[in-house]
């Protein structure tokens, strides 16, 4: 009876109401998420082994969307709604970061910027080189790790102070690789120049047909923390007990 709904406070609805009801809620929850995604925080995840032995293969984190402003790249499908970077603010040399591919203005990189604009970039034996001078690394020793195909590789593990004092840990096979004796890069206005911790495996700003100097406004987000770990695939949940790496769960991103 109609009582019993209105002493409860209540009315009936009919089947057409419900169902409005509930796309609304659903239409709410997407817009929020979108809303959170696009100017907030946005998930990734790690598929290679470029940033070894800051992320490992199987890390997912989060990429805060604020940091650096926003631009076209920071909306679904890289919509072309805003013509330049708004509300900008500078990277910080160091800095861990997720950038559209300038090749391709499409696949997600994620790199450490080493060089800002203006910046001359080299490596001379496997030693970074900015404005001429050699960035201070230091040993820890030998370092031993699961590449994306499950092997297990043995690296030297080195500590690299950038200029102005901040400091992260990179790996190198050898000092000889194809990589580790460049020409002098010039970082252009309003572009970044970004390379992976793992010198010797990280396709990056070295390789200008294939990646080149980072755009600005091909910047998605700074890398902030990670949220979940596992050195197995994801979706094998029944093997978690073995995979998931806890100690990494909630670490930030140096």
């Amino acid at each position: 009876m109609n009582e019993d709904f209105e002493l409860e406070g209540l009315t009936p609805t009919t089947e057409g109401d419900s169902l409005w009801d509930t796309a609304k809620t659903v239409i709410f929850a997407v817009l929020i998420a979108l809303g959170v995604r696009t100017f907030a925080y946005e998930p990734f995840n790690i598929p290679s082994g470029s940033m070894i032995p800051t992320l490992l293969v199987g890390d997912y984190l989060f990429v805060s969307k604020s940091s650096y402003g926003y631009s076209r790249h920071s909306l679904p499908f890289s919509l072309p709604l805003l013509p330049d970077r708004v509300l900008y603010t500078e990277v910080t040399r160091g800095d861990v970061v997720v950038f559209k591919k300038p090749t391709d203005n499409r696949t997600d990189y994620i790199k450490r910027i080493i060089g800002l604009p203006g910046d001359f970039i080299q490596v001379k034996g496997g030693v970074l080189h900015i404005n001429g001078k050699a960035v201070i690394r230091e040993s820890l020793g030998e370092f031993v790790y699961q590449d994306t195909y499950g092997i297990y590789r043995t690296a030297t593990r080195y500590k690299e102070t950038l200029p102005g004092g901040r400091t992260h840990m990179i790996i190198e096979m050898s000092d000889t690789g194809r990589a580790d004796n460049t020409q002098v890069y010039k970082v252009p206005a309003d572009h970044y120049f970004g390379m992976g911790d793992n010198r010797d495996n990280s396709r990056d700003s070295r390789f200008l047909m294939d990646v080149g100097y980072i755009p600005k406004e091909n910047l998605v987000g700074r890398a902030e923390f990670l949220f979940f770990s596992n050195d197995g695939s994801f979706w094998t949940f029944w093997n978690w007990p073995k995979s998931l790496r806890f100690e990494r769960f909630f670490a930030g991103i140096n």
